[in-house]
Parts: C-alpha cells; sequence; structure tokens
C-alpha cells in the first residue's frame, strides 16, 4: 500500500496546491495556515494541518519568504547598553517568554542593542533594508526615535508599554498606576506614615505611572504628598543607593520606601543597612517586578509582581498579527491594540 507522506501526484514533493486539495479548500488559505496567520477557523486550520501531515508536505521556507517579501525573523530592539540587559532580570525574562512563543513558529529571533547613537544609526540602516519582518521595542524612552522610524518604514511593530497616553503602536504594559497604588495603599495600612518613593527613569511612561499611582493613593488617603520624599532613579542598584543616601539625609524620619524597581530596591536596602535601619522594623521596603532578586534578598522583599514572560508573549501574539495583516495603519482606523495585563502585589517580609 503506498503512503501517502512519501510523495504527491507529480511523484516529486507534495505541493501546496495538493494540500489544498485534499483540505478542500484553496491554496491562500493553506498558505495562511502556514503562516500562521490567526484569520483562519479552527476547522479549516485543523483540516489543513491534517492535509499536511498526511502528505508529508514540508514548505519551502526560502521560497515562499522569497515570495512573500519575508525574511521570516523578527528583531527584539533594546535601546539600552549591553551590561544593563544582563543586569536587570526584567529583560531575561522578557526574553524569555518571546522565546517561547516564537518556538511553534518558523520565526528566527535576533537580538539587537541599541544603546548608543553608533548603534542606533547602524540599526537603522539595517532596518532600513528591511531585513527583518517585524519588531519588538523594549524599555522604549520618550525621546526614542526608533518608534516613528519604524512607522516611516511601515515595518510592524509592538513596544513593550506605551511611549505616553497618545500611544499609535500597539503596545502591552502592565497596569503600573494600580501596582504602584497597591504597594503605597499597604504601606499605609500598616501605620507607614512617612513613605518615600524611589522613581525609575521618568522619561519611561511606565515609570511615570508608577509615580502617579504613589501620589494619588497618599493624597486619596489624606496624606499630603511631601515632594521631599520622591527620588528620580534609574531602575539600577547603583542609583538605588544613591537615591536612599539622599532621602535619608533629606528625610531622615522616614519609615517606609516603595522602589520602581527590585534593582532599585536592593540598593535601597544596602543604603539603609549601612544607616543602621532595619527592615522592615525601621523603614519598611517595597519593589517592583517580583523578580528572583525579590525572593532572594534577605529579609525577603515584598514586590509587585508584573507578569513578564506574559508580556513578551503577547508582544509577539500581536507582532504576528501586524505582520499577517500589513494594510497602512491608516486604512485600519482604530485598530491599533493597547494591551495592559494586571499586577499583583506580593507581600513578603521586608513590608
Amino acid at each position: 500500500m503506498a503512503s501517502h507522506g512519501a510523495r504527491g501526484r507529480s511523484g516529486g514533493r507534495p505541493t501546496l496546491e495538493e494540500v489544498a486539495a485534499r483540505a478542500g479548500v484553496g491554496r491562500g488559505t493553506v498558505s495562511r495556515v502556514i503562516n500562521g496567520s490567526p484569520r483562519v477557523s479552527d476547522a479549516t486550520r485543523a483540516a489543513v494541518e491534517a492535509a499536511v501531515a498526511e502528505l508529508g508536505y514540508v514548505p519551502n521556507t526560502a521560497a515562499r519568504a522569497l515570495a512573500a517579501n519575508r525574511t521570516d525573523a523578527i528583531a527584539l530592539v533594546v535601546p539600552e547598553p549591553e551590561t544593563r540587559f544582563f543586569a536587570e532580570p526584567y529583560f531575561s525574562d522578557m526574553l524569555k517568554g518571546v522565546g517561547a512563543e516564537l518556538s511553534d513558529t518558523e520565526m528566527q529571533l535576533l537580538l539587537i542593542f541599541a544603546g548608543s547613537d553608533r548603534e542606533r544609526r547602524r540599526l537603522a540602516q539595517y532596518l532600513a533594508a528591511h531585513r527583518v519582518d517585524g519588531v519588538l521595542l523594549v524599555s522604549v524612552h520618550a525621546d526614542d526615535p526608533l518608534p516613528d522610524l519604524l512607522a516611516q518604514l511601515e515595518i510592524p511593530a509592538v513596544i513593550s508599554g506605551p511611549r505616553s497616553e497618545a500611544e499609535t503602536l500597539p503596545s502591552v504594559d502592565s497596569d503600573n498606576y494600580g501596582g504602584a497604588r497597591s504597594a503605597v495603599e499597604h504601606l499605609l495600612s500598616r501605620g507607614r506614615r512617612r513613605i518615600a518613593h524611589i522613581t525609575g527613569r521618568l522619561d519611561v511612561y511606565g515609570a511615570q505611572r508608577r509615580a502617579v499611582g504613589y501620589r494619588d493613593a497618599l493624597a486619596d488617603a489624606g496624606h499630603e504628598v511631601d515632594e521631599r520624599l520622591v527620588e528620580p532613579s534609574d531602575f539600577t542598584e547603583e542609583d538605588g543607593v544613591r537615591a536612599m543616601t539622599a532621602l535619608l539625609e533629606r528625610c531622615p524620619d522616614v519609615d517606609a520606601v516603595f522602589a520602581a524597581s527590585d534593582v532599585a530596591a536592593a540598593g535601597a536596602r544596602q543604603a539603609l543597612r549601612a544607616a543602621g535601619r532595619r527592615i522592615p522594623q525601621d523603614v519598611a521596603l517595597i519593589g517592583y517586578d517580583d523578580s528572583a532578586i525579590a525572593r532572594h534578598m534577605e529579609p525577603p522583599l515584598t514586590s509587585v509582581r508584573q507578569p513578564i514572560e506574559e508580556m513578551g508573549r503577547r508582544m509577539i501574539d500581536l507582532l504576528l498579527t501586524e505582520i499577517a495583516d500589513r494594510r497602512p495603519a491608516a486604512s485600519r482606523g482604530l485598530e491599533r491594540r493597547q494591551v495592559v495585563l494586571p499586577a499583583e502585589l506580593v507581600e513578603r517580609a521586608s513590608s
């Protein structure tokens, strides 16, 4: 008995047309299923996948990419120095989620750093040559020119958090405002009244939203916001040390600190201990991200969990949809998607 999987009717490799005939659909439908387009019903997808399995069809990836003007490559662009990428758990968790979601596709992932002017110029030339099908932008600052460049080049892109409330590109973020509020409300419920905030970089919209959540939680509880208790920082451990030292010099009666990242909270902890302050007896401490740092700190750090891996997976989902639907943005009206995932306070011994 002849096997369906070895050869097509022509005696050679099974063709796309033969898969379409076996599944009872058009050639374009088979192509959409193979390319991972979401615009196919579950029943149709199952029929096509069954036909592919029966015939032993193997897509000619290079020919398909060339014919569709595709590269089957996605760039994950980090506009930060490499040292920062490897020092902060946020980036590795994001990469883990992105990689997991891409593992079932034929897309290649390129990791590109663009932390310097030279790297950004080189990236602009690379993107202008359309060597990738889409771009994920992580850690975008308000003045970053890359999102506008991608829009001009009409390269599908998704960013990890909007640049502002008026963001036009698809984005995936966590509820920075709600997460910050939950941290401050927790500290207030524990009787803390001189609550400081070590911010993230305030040219990052997520850091701005955390600062607003901090202020609103205090105001809604009837507490005047003392701006001396707010110290701008840069999400890093070194800046956490500097910020906490400055806060203690300015406001020695501080009894709680909400830091905009776990890494900054680790720096704050160093400064508090150097000043002889006990955590949480003298000063309660809360971070943000709920990274491995939070769990391994002594005492274990209360932190706001944002689902970073899930954010990476959702970014890929959005980007693949953008790649499958290459209509100009103007023709899609307000179809741009802004995804906001919930944040959750994880209580530990530091607060």
